[in-house]
């Protein structure tokens, strides 16, 4: 009974906190990521109270959170989507991989962490924090603006690319063989190209059999369905984020955007608890060790995702201020690189990975929102100041020669 109260009293104290860090984001118009991250390493290994009896239970919320946070993305495409973005902007998802993936990848091999934590932290630089940029170009007002279609086609690829890397992760953070990895990889990229298939075909009638008039019935059997797939997805070693993922692309129509509406308070609390988790995970004294190297890395990444931004906006024939905005636009990292590096912290690959991620997302979570606003402005005014050493000095006009009468 005593730890049946203290577990209540703990957990109870968890949300009431979350909740009062998402108000004061909130009112002063930031991610309440950073504040939640924060609040795990304050209660942690090594934090100020560390807790005790609630710890499992809010492991299985944070599991429930990555689910949710898969599913309600899947729920923002449909198949065709995926499909017509693949073909007209995969040159794009080619560079952002290259320009991002590359230098996460680069610099675990330089810290001597071996070629698993090179996989997993090549992914958590490259995955921008979706969440974050769409939350930061609705505060601008930036919605309409021609740019956004290719700030969100370059996400939609990263999203679609997870289906892929993040059963290479699970198979090689599990350390399982080439041959069983292979056939991992060979299953998850099966269920996504049946799935595909079944959505673009059937997406209707599996959408017609889910779908209710009664809310309460709706949210149990998608949320039943979901949780039962991601299960199945892990069984198999493919990863659970995928297996909702693709649950969300399934379902189409009236349905997802019931399930949204529905589903949209239980994603934003049990990915709270997730981030709690992460931080709980995490002890405050490895992250000072890691900082500069954290730094150096959010520096290099948020200047080859701008990069990355200008020049899709440019092979879409986006004016140069609209390239600067659509690079700007896509510095933050978020839940996506915080769930690829809890992989790798929960199997123990590597012991600075999860501290080096945690202050990689919190200098980013919080520049992110900076250089969506000014990246445009202070590209102007240097592009002006280039230009105006450029030009040479106009020499004044000679002065017409006047004769001057000499004196006596």
């Amino acid at each position: 009974m005593h730890s049946s109260a203290v577990l209540l009293i703990e957990f109870g104290s968890i949300i009431l906190g979350l909740g009062l860090l998402g108000r004061f984001a909130a009112r002063f118009q930031f991610s309440p990521i950073p504040l939640y991250l924060l609040a795990g390493l304050a209660f942690g290994e090594g934090g100020l109270l560390p807790l005790g009896a609630s710890e499992e239970f809010v492991a299985i919320g944070a599991e429930i959170g990555v689910i949710l946070l898969l599913l309600m993305l899947g729920l923002e495409y449909t198949a065709s989507d995926l499909v017509s973005n693949l073909k007209a902007h995969y040159p794009s998802g080619l560079v952002d991989f290259t320009l991002n993936a590359v230098p996460g990848a680069a610099a675990a091999l330089l810290l001597g962490w071996g070629p698993v934590a090179a996989v997993v932290l090549a992914g958590v630089t490259w995955i921008s924090s979706s969440g974050v940029i769409a939350k930061v170009l609705g505060d601008l007002g930036r919605v309409g603006n021609r740019e956004t279609p290719v700030i969100l086609s370059v996400l939609v690829l990263e999203d679609l690319a997870m289906a892929v890397y993040l059963p290479i992760v699970t198979a090689l953070v599990a350390g399982v063989g080439l041959a069983a990895g292979s056939v991992t990889l060979a299953v998850a990229l099966g269920a996504a190209g049946l799935v595909l298939f079944v959505a673009l075909r059937y997406g209707r009638v599996l959408s017609r059999f889910v779908s209710s008039d009664d809310p309460e019935k709706l949210l149990l059997v998608v949320l039943g369905l979901t949780i039962l797939v991601a299960g199945v997805a892990q069984q198999l070693q493919v990863s659970a984020a995928v297996g909702a993922f693709l649950v969300g692309i399934a379902l189409s129509g009236e349905v997802a955007e019931g399930a949204h509406t529905l589903l949209s308070p239980l994603r934003d609390l049990f990915a709270a608890v997730f981030f709690v988790f992460f931080g709980l995970h995490t002890d405050p004294a490895s992250i000072p060790p890691v900082l500069v190297p954290a730094l150096a890395l959010a520096v290099v990444t948020a200047g080859t995702k701008i990069a990355t931004g200008h020049w899709a906006a440019r092979r879409a024939g986006i004016s140069v201020k609209g390239r600067w905005r659509a690079g700007g636009a896509l510095v933050a990292r978020g839940e996506f690189s915080i769930v690829i590096a809890g992989l790798a912290v929960t199997a123990g690959i590597e012991p600075s990975l999860g501290p080096l991620a945690t202050a990689y997302v919190l200098i980013l979570v919080v520049l992110g929102p900076l250089t969506a606003r000014y990246t445009e402005p202070l590209a102007g005014r240097w592009a002006r100041l280039r230009e105006a050493r450029r030009s040479p000095v106009e020499e004044p006009a000679p002065e017409a020669l006047t004769e001057t009468p000499v004196g006596d």
